[in-house]
Order: C-alpha cells, then sequence, then structure tokens
C-alpha cells in the first residue's frame, strides 16, 4: 500500500473516531437538573443531595445530569462584590469548594466524595464555571500546575466578565492551554461529567477559551459533556461551535413568563417561552450528530428559596406555558434541564416531566422541523414536524395567541402527506378517527403533540 494512501487512511480513521467520540458523550440531548433556577449562587452540599435523592426518581425517564451552578467556590454567596465573597482556591489558581458549604470537600479531594456519590445514585455529576482564572490567583501570581508557568503569563486582565467580577479571561497562548489543562485534569479526577462554561458562547463569544478547554478535556481521556452559555450564540458560529461543544446556548437566560418587557432596545434579559419559538426556528437542523442548540433551563415548579433572578416564588408559567415550553424543546430535540427546587416539586409539574411520549421525541426523532407555511387563519399558530426511530410522525400545534384559537387544515397543509391520518395525541392519549383533516381546539398559549399514524 502506498505510503500517501496509508497516511490518508489513518487520518479518515482518527477523523472517524474523533466524530463518533464526539456521538458518544452526548448521543441524545442531555437531561437533567441544576441548581440555578431554586438556589442561584447559594446551594450547598446538604441541599444538592437532597435534590439529587429525588432526582432519582425521575432517572428512569431519562433525568439524569445533577449539576451544581454558579457559586460553589464561594464561602460567601450573599457577598456582593469579588471582595465580600470569600473565594476557595487551591495552590495553583484552580476554584474549589467552599468548604463551609461543602464539608466533604475535605483536603485535596475537591468534589470527588460527592461525585462519587452521585455516581453511586447512577446518575452524573456536572458544575458550572466562568471562563478564565481567578483575579486573586493573578493577584498572588500562583503557579500553574504541571507547568513552568504562572497565572499571570495565562491571564489577559484586559478581558474581564462583564457580569461577573470574580475572573480575567485567558490569552490564547501555551500558558493559557497549560492553565485550563490544569483545570480539567483536576475536574476529571473529581468525576465530572458535566461542564457548564459560562461568559463565552455570547457577550462575548470567546472561540479560543473554548478551543482550549475542549482540547483540555480531551486530554483527560474523560468524557465530559460540555455545555456553553450564556446565547443567543450567533448563526454565524455554528459551523464553528459544534467542533467544541455538546451543546450551545440559542438565547439569553430564560424565565418564568410567557414575555418579558425590556426597558432598552438591546436587553433581552430576560427571555419568556414566547421568545423560544423564533430562536430554535432559527437553529433548526442543527440538533444532531452528538451536538444540541440548548434553549435554555425550564423554570417550572418552585423556584426557591434563593433563585437565581427575582424574589423566591411558585413557576409563574401556567400549566399549559409549561406544557407548551416542553413540548417545543422535545420536538426541537433541545437538551431537557430543569431548574424547579425537587424537594418541592408539585404532582402536575411531576407529570409533565414524566410523560414517556414526550421524552420519547426529543431523545429519539430526527428531521425535526416548523412548518413555515400555514394555511390562512393560522397566523398565531405555530407547527413543528418530526419524524420517529420507526418513521412514525410527529406533529406540534402552538397557540401564541393571548386567547383561545380554533383551527383546521388538511394534512397536506401542515407537512404531511394528503389522506386520512389517524392521530393519539401524547399528553392526553386522546386519540382521533382517521379523517382528512386535524381540528382542533387550544386554550392560550395552549398545544398538542401528535403521533401521526
Amino acid at each position: 500500500m502506498p505510503h500517501w494512501l496509508r497516511r490518508t487512511l489513518l487520518l479518515s480513521t482518527l477523523l472517524l473516531a474523533a466524530t463518533a467520540s464526539a456521538q458518544d458523550i452526548a448521543p441524545t440531548p442531555p437531561m437533567g437538573w441544576n441548581s440555578w433556577d431554586a438556589y442561584g449562587l447559594t446551594i450547598d452540599e446538604a441541599d444538592f443531595k437532597a435534590n439529587v435523592t429525588e432526582l432519582t426518581k425521575l432517572h428512569a425517564y431519562g433525568w439524569t445530569y445533577a449539576v451544581i451552578d454558579e457559586g460553589w467556590y464561594m464561602g460567601n454567596p450573599f457577598g456582593d462584590k469579588l471582595a465580600h465573597r470569600d473565594y476557595a482556591m487551591d495552590a495553583h489558581g484552580l476554584s474549589i469548594p467552599a468548604l463551609k458549604r461543602f464539608p466533604s470537600s475535605t483536603g485535596e479531594q475537591g468534589f470527588k466524595p460527592l461525585a462519587d456519590w452521585v455516581h453511586a445514585q447512577g446518575l452524573k455529576f456536572g458544575i458550572h464555571i466562568v471562563r478564565g482564572i481567578p483575579k486573586q490567583a493573578v493577584d498572588a501570581n500562583l503557579p500553574i500546575a504541571g507547568s513552568s508557568f504562572h497565572a499571570v503569563d495565562a491571564a489577559d486582565t484586559a478581558d474581564t466578565c462583564a457580569w461577573d467580577d470574580g475572573t480575567y479571561g485567558v490569552r490564547d497562548n501555551a500558558a493559557g492551554q497549560a492553565y485550563y489543562d490544569s483545570m480539567l485534569a483536576l475536574y476529571a479526577r473529581w468525576g465530572v461529567d458535566f461542564l457548564k462554561v459560562d461568559c463565552i458562547a455570547d457577550h462575548p463569544y470567546k472561540i479560543t477559551e473554548i478551543r482550549q478547554i475542549d482540547a483540555a478535556i480531551n486530554k483527560t481521556g474523560r468524557p465530559i459533556v460540555l455545555s456553553l452559555s450564556p446565547g443567543p450564540t450567533q448563526l454565524a458560529h455554528a459551523a464553528e461551535i459544534r467542533q467544541y461543544g455538546q451543546m450551545w446556548r440559542i438565547s439569553n437566560d430564560v424565565w418564568d413568563g410567557w414575555t418579558f418587557k425590556h426597558e432598552h432596545p438591546n436587553d433581552d434579559f430576560p427571555q419568556g417561552v414566547r421568545n423560544i419559538f423564533d430562536h430554535l426556528q432559527a437553529w433548526a437542523g442543527q440538533a444532531h450528530g452528538g451536538r444540541w442548540p440548548d434553549a435554555d433551563m425550564l423554570p417550572f415548579g418552585m423556584l426557591a428559596p434563593h433563585p437565581g433572578w427575582g424574589e423566591p416564588r411558585k413557576s409563574r408559567l401556567s400549566l399549559e406555558e409549561q406544557r407548551t415550553q416542553l413540548t417545543l424543546l422535545a420536538i426541537a430535540r433541545s437538551p431537557l434541564i430543569l431548574g424547579a427546587n425537587l424537594t418541592k416539586l408539585d404532582q402536575a409539574t411531576r407529570a409533565l416531566l414524566t410523560n414517556k411520549d414526550i421524552i420519547a421525541v426529543d431523545q429519539n426523532s430526527h428531521d425535526n422541523h416548523p412548518i413555515t407555511e400555514l394555511p390562512a387563519g393560522w397566523e398565531q399558530a405555530r407547527v413543528w414536524a418530526a419524524t420517529g426511530p420507526s418513521g412514525q410522525r410527529y406533529l406540534a400545534v402552538f397557540n401564541l395567541d393571548d386567547k383561545p384559537l380554533t383551527l383546521a387544515s388538511g394534512w397536506d397543509k401542515l407537512g404531511l402527506p394528503a389522506g386520512h391520518h389517524a392521530a393519539r395525541e401524547l399528553w392526553s392519549g386522546r386519540r382521533l378517527s382517521a379523517s382528512d383533516r386535524l381540528s382542533v381546539v387550544l386554550p392560550a398559549h395552549g398545544c398538542v403533540i401528535y403521533a401521526i399514524d
């Protein structure tokens, strides 16, 4: 065999292996729970374990990842400034769990005992970081583990996150790579399965640090889901960002409202459920191959005791709006990450989260897309279609109006073949007899989703 052909085959094999590896890390949209919507910066070990215990009851339905969001390294998460938050770090400038909040993290153990406990429950363990290197590490010019570099060699002190004052950006140089290598080596030793990195996918888009983190993960040999946040990630970056992250945010933070008024034209925080329709339509066709556009968390149930935004409360989304959000994310194949305080989960919300048919759409469908040309009279409706693993078709119809909506159309106007079709509605289980048209009455902000025979 010629040398050039052997080399080409080797490179092709390596490329296929890399692709397979990416798909193996997150072959379907990740599902789990994140502490931010209910606890903000404040979750501690006892509360985390209490929520994980409840998450085990949802695991049979696919909910797998338990993620500690921002602030686990803060001894005083209620401090209003960096100097008042009591950041914990090791001798190499790496954030470590605040011992007073995570007492099992003694000595050099870090989160390993807690991750081991989560794994023993049959679940996977995740953490959140803000990109960059702690300012305290730079001020002290701490050595970077496993290298001859120091913190000042890696830090870009002109680059800071606009909404988090704890870190500097990381330079695109050997020292910067060494810093992220040391960080991910530590997280791999802890047993981290999911890493959410903030202030990196937009506001600003930091592709150099995304590449560095991805490279550092690959060096560990551990399969770690890389979740990039916040959004909206720009469509112009789609081909690039999907090379590195398993999921990336396509909107700013989504909270518990249908819509929100913003004081300034360029202000898009927070986003409501209504906004997600536009974001997901723009990203249609990108959810495949172990890479998942992320429409943010599900702010369902009780958002307390210290939500990441606003006062403690029960979700302000109506049951219809929660059903609509979950249906939309499922048929668009977004990751499904819960925000509720699981220790206070009500039965109505639990019923939403344990509908196997809806979860199957999210996990197993393909050809997910909006129907963009709808019949006259459907201006306040949105329609998405998808195909199941055995060729069955799914059709979801949403009412964006603030009042009930009566709709009727032939199937051929909704992206399906003309003719008579029977169907089963996946939320109610109600069956429709074979007909050449669909007729439906939807409540305000409500939806239906059908498996079409």
